[in-house]
């Protein structure tokens, strides 16, 4: 980085911030974003990763470029390195390779095996000027999802709690709603549109017949997942009966559901009564085993989960490793009674207990918020 100016900086924060717009739209790929300004610093060119499957940012970014010999001594400032292999789309090194460009800035190398270094080593082959590990961190952490699949092979796990300030997570009568502010349930409806699927147990589906679609905020809607390990869950319930089932998918250690068709493959099953899809799994003490169903959820093309169950199927998660990155809502309310938080702790000293490698607290609304990775 020792090349890199002011502008270098301001330029990358821009495809930074033209990246993040593909949040919810291009998983399993990373969010990229890419940004062109010709020899005098004039921006003549930018673009991000929109939709899975579609071009590329740099292939947007150069798409608008209006006069090509603007591109003689360019600058392109991309957020992550360019491919070396073709895909659903060609390799955005090679086409920006044929142009007579200065340099490429990059935020930070692709760790794909396909790619890993073969797309800068391709630039510096044309001449061009190659700079590496400009707002790294900040990169990193845009794609923490698609970094994780790509060590670990399976869904990144996010779960969701949100707590009263004396620990609890729903009232005596078992009604969990609205323990957070509006600004909160915002914040999570955001999540909802940018992560793959939303999962919760069979106690939240039966108590709060939840319909865990994107509604306070725009974006597309995640696929739903439900553990229903005895497969019992009443036909009626939004995830089950209304527009989106095809998006729901249900766990469960049930092999005898009727009218269901066992892939032994996949163990997937298809019951009558819905369009979406049921994956069978392994019983472990009396639930469905969890691990084995991450597993097979990935297998389904699922790369990250926002998890909104309640207390126990919280404590199960935790206990057995299972989560990657936790938000804490705590709201500033006394129920006095009801549902604990997840494992009883007290807020105090949940990241001491639990052993997050790190954490932060926020405001969001009326609420803090604390976000731990595991």
């Amino acid at each position: 980085m020792s090349d890199t100016s002011a502008d270098d900086i301001k330029r990358m924060r821009r495809a930074l911030r033209l990246a993040e717009k593909g949040k919810g739209y291009v998983a399993p790929n990373p969010m990229v974003g890419c940004v062109i300004y010709s020899a005098n610093g004039e921006l003549i060119g930018q673009g991000y990763h929109e939709r899975y499957g579609e071009a590329h940012a740099e292939i947007n970014a150069l798409n608008q470029v209006r006069d090509r010999s603007d591109l003689l001594d360019a600058t392109v400032y991309v957020t992550l390195e360019p491919c070396s292999h073709y895909g659903k789309t060609p390799p955005c090194a090679e086409e920006l390779g044929k142009y007579p460009l200065k340099r490429v800035v990059v935020a930070m190398t692709d760790p794909n095996p396909k790619v890993n270094g073969r797309g800068l080593e391709f630039l510096r082959s044309k001449g061009i000027h190659v700079a590496t590990g400009v707002l790294e961190e900040e990169a990193r952490k845009l794609n923490e999802v698609f970094l994780f699949n790509l060590r670990f092979s399976k869904p990144y796990v996010v779960l969701k709690v949100a707590q009263t300030l004396d620990g609890y997570v729903a009232a005596p009568d078992g009604d969990s709603r609205w323990i957070s502010g509006e600004e909160a349930r915002k914040k999570v409806h955001s999540w909802r549109s940018e992560y793959d699927a939303v999962l919760v147990g069979r106690n939240t589906a039966l108590l709060d017949n939840p319909k865990l679609t994107v509604r306070h905020v725009s974006g597309r809607q995640p696929r739903r997942i439900v553990i229903d390990g005895p497969g019992t869950l009443p036909a009626d319930l939004h995830l089950f009966s209304d527009i989106h089932e095809d998006k729901t998918i249900r766990v469960t250690y049930n092999p005898d559901l009727a009218g269901a068709d066992v892939d032994p493959a996949l163990g997937l099953l298809q019951p009558d009564y819905f369009r979406g899809q049921t994956v069978y799994v392994s019983e472990l003490n009396g639930h469905c085993n969890m691990d084995q169903a991450i597993s097979k959820l990935g297998d389904l093309g699922v790369s990250s989960i926002l998890v909104e169950a309640g207390s126990q199927m919280a404590s199960a998660l935790v206990r057995e490793n299972l989560v990657d990155k936790m938000h804490l809502f705590i709201a500033p309310k006394m129920l006095g009674g009801g549902t604990r938080s997840f494992l009883g702790l007290g807020v105090e000293r949940m990241s001491e207990i639990i052993g997050f490698r790190s954490g932060k607290w926020t405001r969001t609304g009326d609420d803090m918020l604390f976000t731990g990775y595991f």
